[in-house]
């Protein structure tokens, strides 16, 4: 299944929001019963998505993921020429960060 989220400007549409947009633009245009139900039916997917995402807490798994990678990246980018022992070590210590924060997750309220 792909994910219909994606990373995007402030100002564009998510693919789930356009979906949505042109539903309700199809609905208000014709006010037929079939536009409506897909209104209905996309705006239930989005809601059920975004509930899941909260109770599993997958976005902040996937934004620890993130800045995790980002650290590393800027730590590489400060010290072109460290060491194998030195990138390990930064790798490791934002590894643990990242799994410490994710384990937190599981003990905190996600909603």
């Amino acid at each position: 299944m792909a994910d219909l989220r994606r990373e995007n400007s402030s100002s564009e549409m998510s693919d789930a929001q356009l979906m949505q947009q042109l539903a309700l633009l199809g609905w208000l245009t014709t006010d037929s019963v079939a536009c409506k139900e897909f209104l209905t039916a996309v705006t239930g997917i989005q809601v059920a998505r975004e509930v899941l995402n909260r109770l599993s807490g997958q976005g902040k798994v996937d934004a620890y993921r993130k800045e995790c990678i980002q650290n590393v990246a800027d730590f590489v980018r400060r010290n072109p020429r460290a060491s194998q022992q030195e990138l390990n070590a930064e790798v490791e210590k934002n590894v643990h960060l990242f799994a410490s924060r994710v384990q937190a997750l599981d003990h905190t309220t996600l909603l």
